[in-house]
């Protein structure tokens, strides 16, 4: 299986951005994750891509990672295509 690396970007306080003092950021194994929490997963990935910018002022976004036989493959989605799973790995950390 995959990590999947996760990062909390956006909202108001601009988590993650340039000059940012909080970062938001976990992992995920997916061997814990159950069949349908793989399958949002897969979905995520081979869905729509869109501009990874939030759905609504202030929103945020996730910027997900994971390893593949073909190299590594990263997307942003808004916040409310994220499985709840995925969106829990994330802790705040000060910068």
């Amino acid at each position: 299986m995959a990590i999947l690396q996760v990062e909390k970007l956006g909202g108001l306080a601009n988590f993650g951005g340039a000059h940012a003092r909080i970062r938001s950021h976990g992992q995920l194994d997916t061997e814990a994750l159950s069949p349908r929490e793989l399958q949002a997963v897969d979905s995520m990935f081979h869905g729509p891509r869109g501009s990874g910018a939030p759905a609504e002022p202030d929103g945020f976004r996730f910027r997900i990672s994971r390893s593949t036989a073909t190299g590594t493959e990263t997307i942003e989605v808004p916040e409310s295509r994220v499985p709840a799973v995925i969106a829990s790995c994330v802790k705040d950390e000060f910068v």
